[in-house]
């Protein structure tokens, strides 16, 4: 299932910048429930993009959204899910392009 968000519109109050980060999550992070984990996190924060696991036994994911909001999926990212223990997180950032409506789960490998 994809939550759907709409766009904020600016009335007058300051918008927090749209940031996009790329990330690559190492350690153990597959077969944890990590990615379901980072989609409800996206979901209540209102992040959009996506997770999907890689053939090297990491994850990646993009997140689209307010900076402070990216800032806190990052973190989270760093720690990750209950079961999970992560190694490390290679994080680049992107200029934000806007192009996802929701935070879904890939598994195009």
């Amino acid at each position: 299932m994809i939550i759907f968000f709409k766009k904020k519109e600016d009335k007058g109050k300051k918008v927090d910048e749209e940031i996009r980060a790329h990330i690559f999550v190492t350690g153990r992070v597959q077969g944890v429930f990590f990615r379901e984990n980072t989609k409800r996190k996206a979901e209540k924060l209102r992040v959009a993009g996506w997770i999907k696991n890689l053939r090297d036994g990491r994850i990646e994911a993009i997140f689209e959204g307010d900076k402070g909001n990216i800032e806190k999926m990052v973190d989270w990212a760093r720690r990750g899910s209950f079961l999970a223990k992560v190694d490390g997180l290679d994080l680049v950032w992107e200029d934000y392009k806007g192009e996802f409506q929701g935070f879904e789960i890939r598994y195009d490998l």
